[in-house]
């Protein structure tokens, strides 16, 4: 989605995760919270974003941000304070158990973050977008994923109502192929910013 609407696009996980490896401040708070499948508190993830959004200019996609309503609330703060505002909150919606499945076959590179499915490197496990080896995530366990789907169930989604009532919300079926559920947004991103 970000490529094909050239926008800069972050993974707060991404960046958690290499907070984590690079023992930074932050990674080191965040560590035992990620390893236990729990979400960061909120002032936490408000510092690190907000921090990330005062140095990209122009559009961005963000994924993993905002989880809670707090964190919402924080980022339509910051956009008012620039002038700027959001154009939309994609939802991607799946069932525990299609999740479930894909974590078991999730791959990240750790040279430039991409992350995907095992059948999409090559043969000898290279990322498709550096050519570097690829591996599991540390935090893909069963019990880690099911820890974070109750907070997910928790915190994140009361969002959909928050953003819903601000009439920002595109939520689709995410079962589908990557590239049918990037048309299926853009097609909803094109109704909201055209809507005659």
């Amino acid at each position: 989605m970000a490529k094909r609407l050239d926008l800069q696009y972050l993974s707060t996980g991404a960046l958690l995760r290499q907070n984590v490896e690079d023992k930074t401040k932050l990674g080191l708070i965040a560590d035992p919270i990620l390893a236990r499948g729990g979400y960061l508190p909120d002032d936490l993830m408000c510092d690190m974003i907000g921090e990330w959004v005062a140095q990209a200019p122009g559009g961005w996609l963000l994924d993993g941000f905002p989880r809670s309503v707090p964190q919402a609330e924080f980022l339509d703060q910051q956009l008012a304070a620039t002038e700027n505002r959001l154009d939309a909150a994609l939802s991607l919606e799946a069932p525990f158990d299609e999740l479930l499945s894909r974590i078991s076959d999730r791959v990240e590179c750790l040279s430039c973050r991409w992350s995907g499915h095992h059948k999409e490197t090559d043969k000898m496990g290279h990322c498709p977008e550096c050519g570097e080896i690829v591996q599991k995530r540390s935090d893909d366990s069963v019990d880690n994923f099911t820890n974070r789907f109750r907070e997910y169930e928790r915190l994140t989604q009361p969002l959909a109502a928050y953003y819903q009532e601000r009439g920002l919300l595109c939520a689709c079926d995410a079962t589908a192929s990557r590239d049918e559920v990037t048309c299926q947004l853009l097609k909803q991103l094109s109704t909201k910013s055209n809507p005659d």
